[in-house]
């Protein structure tokens, strides 16, 4: 099994920062890549942006210049450092990893359970 634990979501003022943190756990073999979602009620669940192994990122046009992701490979930890917020970025933000699974011979899509982030104007 493989779990997806996220934190540091919360209620921020527009402008402000946020960093929300996910850490990957369970029979892990490998991870080759990791990303951050968001969704708000009523709308699919978009890309925030990700990291692949060997260290390229990208990232949603709506967030470019504003968020940072990053990862510790070695903790199986991502990071999304999220700066200038908008009340557009509110949303509940999902953690993802595709996982090779010691218990598994294929590549896996794992979820967190979301952490809420509110900005207020």
């Amino acid at each position: 099994q493989v779990q997806l634990v996220e934190s540091g979501g919360g209620l921020v003022q527009d402008g402000g920062s946020l960093r929300l943190s996910c850490a990957a756990s369970g029979s892990i073999h490998s991870i080759n890549a990791m990303a951050w979602y968001r969704q708000v009620p009523g709308k699919q669940r978009e890309l925030v942006g990700m990291t692949i192994s060997g260290g390229s990122t990208n990232y949603a046009d709506s967030v470019k210049g504003r968020f940072t992701i990053s990862r510790d490979n070695a903790k199986n930890m991502v990071y999304l450092q999220m700066n200038s917020l908008k009340s557009e970025d509110t949303a509940v933000y999902y953690c993802a990893a595709r996982v090779l699974a010691l218990t598994t011979s294929s590549w896996n899509l794992y979820w967190g359970q979301g952490t809420q982030v509110t900005v207020s104007s």
